[in-house]
């Protein structure tokens, strides 16, 4: 009994782990024929993908070769092209030299001047108490600029007014004694010397209010001319003097004077400019025969300015020749209600020289500075490009004059310069000068 119930136990034991080995052989093969069945699944698709890609491949690589030959061969048709028609020229715009009817005009360097200008100085003495300008301001004519002390002039008028009345009374006293001694005389109480005394009396206390009235006018104009004013409109300068000081003053200038300022005027304005020699004869043949206005009318332009925008007359020409120059003074006067120009300011002035002829003008562009003479490029009968030495004028309607140098048949570039060097070949096609009437540089 004891021996099998010891031994019955152990057989399901092993029959157990036997089960389950073999469960775990099954579980094995079972996941190893299923891995096996996938990659049997996956095999044909990662192959039919690579065969896919080697396909696309092969016919970008087709693609390829073939773009590369079509373009071999379309550089090789241009390369062909071109070998036969040569290098391309560059294209200029060329055009015949405008001709006008234009005066010759003669450009001046001038500077301007004022009309009037004043040193402002006191004409009596005293302490300086009132500045009423602001430094470089504009004033206008009876504007108050300084103020001396008046206290002491005061006191000299009130003199002066005491006096006259003092002599009034002396000349109603003299009637008074005269017309007494006449009325004696008259009834023979009197004699003919006490008439004439008081006669004398009485003229002079005639002259002493003359006199009496002469220290009160003396006293006033002292009294007075303590406030200095503008004598015109202009421009002041800086004040010289501050307030506090004693100044000195002279009615006649007959000892020194402190100066307080200056002033200027503006409206009109001088322009001063000087000819030579040459020059003012052909101005003054050409004055001659235009006459009046026209032959005075000036131009000028001011250094900021490319126009001769504003007008004048000349109203001098000095009456001989500079003997150290060779020149001769000149002057214009610019009307300048807006106050615009400053006088010692440099301006350009225009003179006509000469009745209108005919001239060549070109694109002020067009015209080259080589050195100290001017050149233009033309373009010859081949198309070679011909630089030409010019001589030029001044600027009219925003074109050039050309004095000499041009045939009005001369093809010039007037556009494409950069493209066009000397001796070269270029591809001229044909542009068009235009006059600008509206120009302030116009005539």
């Amino acid at each position: 009994m004891n021996c099998k119930n010891t031994g019955a136990p152990k057989r399901p034991a092993v029959f157990l782990r036997r089960i389950r080995r073999d469960e775990d052989e099954r579980n094995a093969v079972d996941e190893m024929s299923s891995q096996a069945e996938i990659r049997k699944s996956a095999n044909p698709a990662s192959r039919r993908r690579r065969k896919r890609i080697w396909i696309a491949a092969g016919v970008a690589l087709l693609l390829i070769l073939a773009v590369g030959s079509s373009r071999f061969f379309l550089l090789d048709d241009r390369a062909g092209a071109q070998a036969a028609t040569g290098p391309s020229l560059p294209q200029v715009i060329v055009s015949d030299p405008l001709e006008r009817q234009v005066d010759k005009k003669l450009t001046f360097l001038g500077q301007f001047s004022a009309v009037d200008r004043v040193e402002l100085r006191a004409q009596v003495g005293g302490i300086l108490t009132g500045i009423y300008f602001k430094d470089g301001a504009i004033v206008r004519k009876g504007d108050l600029l300084f103020t001396i002390d008046t206290e002491p002039y005061a006191i000299k008028l009130a003199q002066a007014q005491a006096q006259l009345k003092s002599a009034n009374a002396q000349l109603v006293l003299a009637d008074q004694e005269l017309a007494r001694a006449q009325a004696l005389a008259t009834r023979s109480f009197g004699t003919v010397e006490s008439v004439d005394q008081r006669t004398s009396d009485r003229q002079g206390a005639v002259a002493a209010i003359d006199a009496a009235k002469a220290a009160v006018r003396d006293a006033q104009f002292d009294f007075d001319h303590c406030r200095i004013t503008a004598p015109f409109t202009g421009r002041i300068g800086t004040h010289l003097v501050s307030i506090g000081n004693l100044v000195a003053g002279s009615r006649a200038a007959t000892s020194p004077t402190t100066l307080l300022a200056t002033l200027v005027s503006l409206d009109p304005i001088h322009l001063d400019f000087d000819m030579s020699e040459s020059d003012y004869e052909t101005f003054s043949r050409y004055r001659a025969q235009a006459g009046g206005a026209l032959g005075n009318r000036i131009e000028l332009a001011l250094n900021d300015d490319d126009h001769f925008s504003r007008e004048g007359v000349l109203d001098f020409v000095d009456n001989e020749l500079d003997h150290s120059s060779g020149t001769i003074h000149a002057r214009a006067t610019i009307q300048d209600p807006k106050f615009d120009l400053t006088p010692g300011a440099f301006a350009r002035v225009r003179v006509a020289a000469s009745p209108p002829g005919p001239v060549l003008m070109l694109p002020d562009a067009a015209v080259l500075p080589d050195q100290s003479s001017y050149v233009v490029l033309t373009v010859s009968a081949d198309g070679t490009v011909v630089p030409k030495a010019v001589q030029v004028g001044d600027l009219r309607g925003g074109l050039r004059v050309i004095s000499s140098g041009l045939s009005p048949d001369t093809k010039v570039i007037i556009d494409g310069l950069l493209y066009a060097a000397p001796g070269s070949k270029v591809s001229p096609k044909n542009g068009t000068i235009r006059y600008s009437s509206t120009s302030q540089d116009a005539d």
